[in-house]
């Protein structure tokens, strides 16, 4: 390594040393917390606590005291030194060397003091049992927990239902009513709910399943994965039939050719990136106490299997710190840093158990007596970077492997010394350990590699094991004349600044593209190391995400990125090799299918000659009358007039209240557009439905309804019109304080390369799929999964 290279660290190195000479286990010695502009608004949105009227009432040291005093408290019970934990567990986090799951750092210390995130809840094949499943659903949500379910066990549709004489509508149908819950329940008022749904490929309805999405507006609040069995996989591997399986009556009722199925599944991943498939049988050969319960489904994001009724805390440790000079000047792993952050990280996490407050008396039982933690990473990208070593690289899945055996193998151990301490989880006799004489363990999983998609921005790090999603990135500053602002990825402008090839010009077309891989101005070497998602293969998605499982007591939510002209075959392969190499379940998601609707098109099939009919609209008649509606949105109030003839709406028209500008032009053409289907006896419902959810990076509430785009405002406005007629109270509406979201410094543009995903609701810069979850490419704070 040249001396101009090795410069690049002086100053990180010698600011974790000196740190680490200063540090004391005194109560009194406590870190101040750095956080950069955007972890402080992150902070400010989602964690700090608030008053009733929404005013700020802590400081970031003060969050991070509270959640680590209130954690601290379960020393108590093993007459620990609780003070000293505390100072332990608050230096920790603000050092930003490990960060717990969001609930924790939201609810620690507070009334609700619901600290998880991750729940599994059981639905069995009875109404009670389904809408059991809905209203506990919404009490985790509430709480700021992501659900899980397998549906699998419910009757298939148009199956017998001996109570009622009739039919069952299956399934899927359910599905909706969980979504409809969902969607109603805001949890905490930062986040969504989330949920997962698993049905197994026995299924008699797997093929619906399969392909439910594909239809953009339904189950929005779900992910959905395949419970793929051993016995489907080898089917596939053979070409041959498998059976169907009533899970009423535990009888086969068809078969099906298992590579048609598998083709399905893949064809549907390609279209929307939906469903994933979970290696069920795999997962139960690692279930940890078999003889509680059989593993059914995941958590939202897939990382973390759990039994029915179960739940589950995480934390992510820092990998981006956990670099130090070494002997021969070049950087290396700090492996006894890494040591104490997971050692202190494992009692943290064990004592958050003590300290949760879990939303049913069920849940809190299985808890107790299986005691899972899912000690994670995030950064791993960054400690890539700064030990010069390309992701997509033979050293790189070397390096992954190393590091997560050490991490597993130094949380065991802590776990094993806790339960000397304190005791084994009381499940512990009978389980996969007992059985085969190894150590009592105080937790039945101690590792789970989860997305961080808000506390990786508070650590100001890459996230999860998640390659970097581009190298530079525009801001539009609004505040500013519309000023163009780049942001480059630290590391990368350390080593152009370094290497003297750094310059404006250059940013901004790496700003333009994400990444610099075509780029003869930046030196091959460079170019080599600073890859991003979209540089790297499949394959390498795959085997670096099966690394990390090979060590990992849980499983690893990862997502395979795919260029827009990936193949079929190309998914296919992704889930054989996944599958091949001891993955627990795998998601891929490929660019911009989610913003395209799969169309079944009959006119390309045999014997379809006839010429398809035409509709044409009914005249407009000479009279007609009507109401205008405001409807305020993020670029203005918008007038929408709803007028009517004698078979109902004929015709709207919309005025931005502001004149001009792209947004009246497009509200126009969308009211031409409405106005001819209307006259085309497109019925009003249709038409209000499919206008509303289009979003735009703008938003606006009015009457604590969200408002999403000029085009969901003349939906609903058409919506409210033929529910409730034309009674409105304009006069409250004038006087309603103006609630408009609007983006302002985060409002930006992301090269239109990699995975994303429409606008974000928080700021309006773009989203991208990363890790099974939605979450904004600008680093803004939103996701959806926390």
């Amino acid at each position: 390594m040249s001396g101009a290279k090795l410069s690049l660290f002086e100053d990180f190195f010698n600011t974790e040393e000196k740190k680490e000479e200063r540090e004391q286990p005194l109560v009194e010695n406590l870190v101040t917390p750095l956080f950069t502009p955007n972890a402080e608004m992150v902070l400010g949105k989602r964690y700090l606590t608030r008053s009733g009227d929404g005013e700020i009432l802590e400081t970031p040291s003060e969050m991070l005291w509270r959640v680590a005093s209130c954690v601290a408290g379960a020393e108590s019970e093993w007459d620990g030194d609780t003070g000293q934990w505390a100072a332990v567990f608050y230096n920790m986090m603000a050092r930003k060397e490990f960060l717990p799951n969001s609930p924790t750092l939201m609810n620690a210390g507070k009334e609700l003091g619901q600290l998880s995130a991750c729940f599994v809840l059981p639905i069995e094949d009875s109404m009670e049992s389904i809408f059991n499943a809905v209203k506990n659903t919404a009490l985790i949500h509430k709480s700021g927990g992501g659900t899980g379910f397998s549906f699998s066990k419910i009757r298939p549709a148009n199956d017998y239902v001996h109570s009622t004489k009739g039919i069952s509508s299956g399934p899927i149908s359910f599905m909706t009513v969980f979504d409809h819950a969902t969607e109603t329940v805001k949890q905490g008022g930062v986040r969504r709910g989330a949920n997962m749904a698993v049905l197994r490929v026995d299924h008699p309805d797997i093929e619906q399943f399969i392909t439910v999405k594909q239809d953009m507006g339904l189950l929005n609040n779900f992910n959905l994965s395949i419970g793929a069995t051993d016995a489907f996989m080898n089917a596939v591997d053979r070409g041959e039939d498998f059976s169907l399986v009533n899970p009423r009556t535990g009888e086969k009722v068809d078969s099906l050719s298992a590579k048609s199925v598998f083709s399905k599944i893949v064809d549907s991943a390609w279209a929307s990136g939906e469903p994933g498939l979970i290696f069920i049988d795999k997962m139960n050969e690692a279930n940890p106490t078999p003889h509680i319960g059989e593993i059914e489904a995941t958590n939202p994001c897939g990382e973390q299997p759990l039994l029915p009724f179960e739940a589950c805390n995480l934390g992510s440790v820092n990998l981006s710190l956990m670099v130090r000079r070494g002997a021969n000047g070049y950087p290396e792993v700090a492996w006894k840093r890494l040591e104490k952050t997971v050692r202190n990280a494992v009692r943290f996490l064990d004592d958050v158990i003590e300290v949760n407050k879990y939303p049913l008396p069920e849940i809190d039982e299985i808890v107790m007596g299986n005691r899972k933690i899912g000690l994670g990473l995030m950064g791993f990208a960054d400690l890539l970077f700064r030990l010069s070593i390309p992701y997509n690289s033979e050293k790189a899945l070397v390096l992954a492997e190393e590091i997560m055996s050490f991490v597993a193998d130094k949380a065991r151990q802590t776990s094993t010394d806790l339960a000397r301490e304190r005791g084994a989880f009381p499940n512990f006799k009978g389980s996969l350990f007992d059985t085969r004489n190894l150590p009592a363990m105080r937790n039945a999983t101690v590792t789970t590699i989860a997305p961080t998609g808000s506390i990786s921005i508070l650590a100001g790090c890459s996230s999860g094991i998640e390659p970097v999603f581009a190298l530079a990135y525009t801001r539009k500053n609004l505040l500013d004349d519309g000023d163009e602002l780049h942001e480059v990825v630290p590391e990368f402008a350390k080593v152009a600044m370094e290497r003297h090839f750094h310059s404006a010009e250059l940013i901004a077309k790496i700003a333009e593209k994400g990444s610099c891989k075509d780029m003869e101005e930046v030196p091959e070497d460079v170019r080599g190391v600073f890859v991003t998602s979209h540089d790297i293969s499949p394959s390498y998605h795959v085997r670096m995400q099966a690394a990390f499982q090979k060590y990992t007591d849980n499983a690893v939510s990862k997502t395979v990125n795919l260029p827009s002209d990936a193949t079929r075959e190309d998914v296919a392969q992704v889930f054989r090799l996944a599958r091949q190499l001891g993955c627990k379940g795998v998601t891929v998601y490929r660019d911009g299918s989610r913003d395209k609707q799969v169309l079944n098109l009959n006119s390309d099939k045999p014997g379809t000659t006839e010429e398809p009919v035409r509709i044409g609209p009914r005249p407009r008649p000479e009279l007609t009358r009507g109401v205008t509606r405001r409807v305020r949105t993020g670029c203005g109030n918008l007038y929408v007039t709803i007028n009517e003839d004698e078979h109902g709406p004929v015709e709207i028209f919309s005025q931005m209240g502001k004149a001009g500008g792209c947004a009246a032009s497009q509200s126009e053409a969308i009211s031409r557009m409405v106005s001819l289907a209307l006259r085309s006896h497109v019925h009003p419902l249709e038409i209000a439905s499919e206008l509303k959810g289009i979003s735009c990076h703008r938003l606006a509430w009015q009457n604590g309804t969200r408002i999403l785009s000029c085009a969901d405002a003349m939906g609903k406005a058409l919506e409210w019109h033929l529910k409730n007629g034309d009674t409105d109270n304009d006069e409250r509406l004038e006087n309603e304080p103006d609630t408009t979201i609007v983006a302002k410094e985060n409002s930006g543009s992301l090269p239109l390369i990699n995975n994303l995903a429409g606008a974000c609701p928080f700021c309006g810069g773009p989203l991208k799929y990363e890790s099974g979850c939605v979450s904004c490419a600008l680093e803004c704070g939103y996701s959806e999964c926390g």
